[in-house]
């Protein structure tokens, strides 16, 4: 067997063009504890590396100037006398991958990295090659000993006996080693299938729960557009599912073996959103120590769920408009220009109509993204659902507590959908985890008193919108006492009792600005 200790002290080379793929790949590999990392961003200086070091693993990128990959690999067959060329090679495109492994790859890594994915692919291949080497080395043994033995069989035919029994203990030896890599070909293989079921399993269709007339409608208008790379805005309640929708629009599309990156609008402070959107270059702006990639080049190939935009602010609104329409944009603090192929799925709680009306959002960039709307009903509106996803949220709790709740009483169920569920999907999965949490024996038993909620009719639309005023006049209230401090122990996000974040979230929402 090939200990840690061989692995990582294992020769390994980078092939890479791009300088900042090699240097992330060497703190990767570093990090990892391997000793023995090179690297060269010219392909015409492999062969001559090679030849002197004789690499274990050849991590190998396909698209480079002057000379690919493809034609890398080919001059590495000329040199192997073995046979085994011990490249590992890096693609974006999936067509490539089927012929790097038909030109002599052993396997292959998927831009942008995964590095967990990267870890165990390099370790188990290097665990291969060097059991490779191994038998290559046993096999010269062995053949050493044959001529030796037949030597002296020759000089004393009185040994033959014995030399047949050596002979035949070297080949169960052999044989043996032979079935070790194999069972090693067969585990990394298996992995490979585990790693993609996991995927599979994570964004499940199936996350959407119901059969009602209105989440049928959902499920139809998700068939439609999946397939497409067609921009979809998602509408609706706070809780209602958007999330798990985009979600199940990305698993059902060609782009479900890229990632889905989400970015929520409302939880990333403003000052940092375009940044975390477009990245950064290191000196971009003070506390930028380092560069940064950005969601959008990290969803390049893949979906980009862009959740709450209506937060977004509008200074950032017509940067998000660009992309949409030409793909393009560029780093803080970069002048280059980055190209991206990615599919926007945008949520939002808010009427973005009325946000136009008032002066908060981009009448064109609402077009574009309202290229295909979906709306998802909230949960008072599909209250045939909650019994199946009462079921489907105590199995889930079930597992996860380590609990075995199997019963759930009629008037349970007729309780829960009599309440209005303001807080949609999401308050009634809360509502289950509490329940399941507290349940004794195989009944669920729910404590919370619905009664005591305001029922959806009782307020009046001058009620709510009092409601509205109050908070918006309190909050300018409490800024106009600060001197519109914001952060600090005498801010106004201390007295409001609030994140500084949501504050700010506040004031845009309320429309309210430094006067």
């Amino acid at each position: 067997m090939v200990s840690s200790s061989d692995i990582l002290h294992a020769g390994i080379l980078i092939v890479d063009d791009q300088e900042a793929n090699v240097r992330l790949l060497e703190q990767m590999l570093s990090d990892a504890g391997y000793t023995c990392i090179s690297s060269t961003m010219d392909p015409h200086a492999v062969y001559a590396l090679h030849l002197e070091k004789k690499f274990d693993l050849i991590l190998l990128d396909l698209l480079m100037p002057g000379m690919d990959g493809f034609q890398v690999m080919e001059g590495l067959k000329a040199i192997e006398m073995d046979s085994y060329v011990p490249v590992l090679v890096i693609t974006a495109q999936p067509a490539h991958k089927l012929r790097s492994l038909a030109s002599g790859a052993k396997d292959f890594i998927s831009k942008p990295f995964d590095m967990v994915e990267v870890k165990t692919r390099i370790h188990n291949m290097l665990e291969v090659r060097l059991l490779h080497k191994k038998l290559d080395n046993y096999n010269k043994f062995l053949e050493q000993a044959v001529q030796e033995r037949t030597e002296n069989l020759l000089k004393a035919n009185g040994q033959l006996t014995l030399e047949i029994e050596e002979r035949k203990r070297t080949e169960e030896s052999l044989q043996s080693s032979c079935a070790e890599i194999k069972r090693l070909k067969d585990l990394l293989q298996a992995e490979n299938i585990y790693l993609q079921q996991e995927v599979a399993q994570q964004f499940n269709f199936g996350e959407v729960i119901g059969q009602s007339n209105a989440i049928s409608h959902v499920f139809f208008r998700i068939e439609q557009v999946a397939p497409m790379n067609a921009t979809v805005l998602l509408q609706g309640e706070t809780g209602s599912g958007k999330g798990v929708v985009a979600r199940a629009i990305h698993s059902r599309s060609a782009r479900k073996d890229r990632p889905m990156i989400t970015v929520n609008c409302a939880t990333l402070p403003a000052s940092l959103v375009e940044s975390e959107l477009f990245g950064r270059e290191k000196g971009a702006f003070t506390g930028a120590d380092a560069r940064q990639i950005g969601r959008f080049e990290l969803a390049d190939g893949g979906t980009i769920f862009l959740d709450e935009i209506g937060e977004m602010p509008l200074e950032l609104q017509s940067k998000l408009l660009r992309v949409l329409q030409d793909g393009e944009f560029e780093r803080l603090g970069s002048s280059r220009t980055f190209k991206t192929d990615v599919r926007i799925i945008a949520a939002t709680n808010r009427n973005l109509e009325l946000e136009i009306k008032n002066g908060r959002f981009r009448e064109d960039l609402f077009y574009r993204l309202n290229v295909f709307p979906i709306t998802i009903p909230p949960l008072r509106q599909r209250k045939e659902d909650i019994s199946l996803l009462v079921k489907h949220f105590v199995a889930k709790f079930n597992k996860k507590i380590g609990k075995n709740i199997e019963t759930v009483s009629t008037e349970i169920l007729n309780n829960l959908q009599d309440y209005h569920w303001p807080g949609n999907v999401r308050e009634l999965e809360s509502v289950i985890e509490r329940a399941v949490i507290i349940s004794q024996g195989s009944a669920l038993q729910v404590l919370d008193r619905f009664d005591t909620f305001r029922k959806p009719e009782e307020p009046t639309g001058q009620e709510v919108k009092a409601l509205v005023e109050l908070e918006h006049d309190h909050v300018l209230s409490v800024l106009k006492k600060t001197g519109w401090r914001i952060e600090g122990k005498t801010g106004a996000a201390v007295i409001l009792g609030l994140n500084p974040s949501t504050l700010r979230a506040r004031m845009r929402k309320y429309g309210i600005s430094r006067q």
